[in-house]
């Protein structure tokens, strides 16, 4: 028994150079002989050591509270990425939510893209389509004969306030009142619409059969012209009376004509509504509009004011729940448009936001974007409208133009088919002729 104990002290004696190899088992060893040496005898535990296998024993108390539970552990680590995840999350939605700031009245956005980010959710793809009506004795219905064929445009308007009201041209609104050749080829329709209904519509006709009446008897309807004398329109049905002549004796001409009488006098004579009481006009069938970055999906409006002078190219639309969406950030605001013409000189930037070409080529995969074309002031205006070098074709009618800053300077409403650069706007200052630029206020004679 002493021999072991004397081996075990060897162990544990310090090596000759002086280090202590079971070094590292020391607190161990301390801690140990703590919890065991009231069990021990005290005359032993001044001489004796422990043996090194009860030093490191796993289960010490002291050990055993040190250790982590695994539990625990996931849990809090767990915890740590949700908690990252919502920051990153709530960081991206804020810093996103920085940029789409509305833009403050007197800040200059030196850019074209500052002015692109800032207004491009508030310039809207315009569809209007329309067709013909008549108006008989009060009752209003469609025509729905072949010439009397829908149409559809395209073109742009800006928000300009917060209650869905929206700014265009008067052509984006009443397009068969436009000053061009297809309003004439229209006039014309309507004119002859008008005395073919005259030709066929008898006044034993109920209101509520005119529109099928029409329809039906639309092949017998013919153009009379008093002034032209009489001509009948036949719609590819003509009768060819290109046989041998025959000379016809006297007797026989005498019964062909009493015949004729006869046969006229057993028809029964019809009256005719009078071409005086027939109305034939174009009108909107709907009209809606398209956000940008939307997949056609188009919101309903209603015209709401038209401008009584024909050189102003302005309107006014409205959205029918008089609401602006939420994505648009930022409305153009008119108070902060250029109201004095006379400051807008050539060779000064002029900036386009809008959708020329309508739908055509709005339209992407990833659905409808807005466009911006940039150019100069060409020509000083002169009170009423202002010419400049940005590229536009048809469905740009309507289009905000801003100057370097952002601000308002116009509404582009007409080019040069023929040359691409040539474009014109009814300059800002005129808007006030059929809304007010405080906001959510219509300027209405109606």
């Amino acid at each position: 028994m002493n021999n072991e104990k004397n081996d075990s002290n060897n162990a544990l004696d310090p090596q000759p150079n002086g280090e202590n190899p079971q070094n590292q088992y020391d607190f161990s060893k301390s801690a140990h002989s703590f919890t065991e040496n009231s069990k021990l005898n005290p005359e032993e535990t001044s001489e004796e050591k422990i043996p090194l296998t009860e030093e490191i024993n796993p289960i010490s108390p002291i050990i055993e509270t040190k250790k982590k539970n695994p539990y625990k552990i996931a849990f809090y680590v767990l915890g740590g990425v949700i908690i990252l995840g919502s920051a990153s999350f709530f960081g991206y939605k804020y810093l996103n939510k920085q940029q789409e700031i509305p833009v403050e009245i007197n800040q200059c956005l030196d850019t074209d893209t500052k002015i692109y980010d800032a207004y491009k959710d508030a310039v809207v793809l315009i569809k209007h389509r329309y067709g013909y009506f008549a108006k008989i004795n009060g009752k209003e219905f469609q025509l729905t004969v072949p010439e009397a064929t829908e149409e559809t445009i395209y073109g742009t308007g800006f928000f300009v306030d917060r209650e869905g009201s929206l700014l265009t041209n008067t052509h984006v609104l009443q397009p068969w009142s436009s000053k061009d050749t297809q309003n004439e080829k229209i006039q014309t329709n309507i004119s002859n619409m008008r005395m073919k209904i005259a030709s066929i519509l008898t006044t034993d006709v109920s209101e509520d059969g005119y529109e099928s009446f029409i329809l039906r008897n639309w092949g017998n309807a013919n153009i009379h012209n008093e002034e032209e004398g009489d001509y009948t329109e036949y719609d590819g049905e003509t009768e060819n009376n290109s046989g041998a002549d025959f000379v016809a004796s006297s007797e026989s001409q005498v019964d062909s004509a009493t015949a004729e009488t006869d046969i006229a006098a057993s028809i029964p004579q019809k009256d005719y509504i009078s071409e005086e009481k027939i109305e034939v006009y174009m009108k909107t069938i709907d009209i809606s509009v398209a956000l940008h970055d939307s997949n056609e999906e188009w919101l309903n409006c209603s015209i709401v004011k038209i401008s009584d002078d024909s050189k102003i190219d302005l309107g006014v639309l409205q959205l029918l729940d008089q609401k602006t969406p939420e994505s648009v950030t930022n409305i153009i605001n008119l108070d902060n448009m250029i109201s004095d013409d006379k400051s807008l000189k050539p060779g000064e930037k002029a900036i386009m936001v809008g959708y020329p070409l309508g739908v055509d080529l709005a339209q992407t995969n990833s659905g409808i974007k807005v466009q911006l074309y940039d150019g100069q002031i060409s020509k000083e205006s002169d009170g009423n409208e202002i010419q400049y070098s940005i590229t536009s074709t048809h469905g740009a009618s309507g289009s905000p133009v801003f100057n370097n800053c952002g601000q308002l300077i116009a509404v582009n409403f007409s080019g040069v088919d023929e040359i691409q650069g040539f474009n014109f706007g009814i300059v800002a200052k005129q808007i006030q002729t059929v809304f007010k630029t405080k906001v959510g206020e219509i300027k209405s004679n109606n």
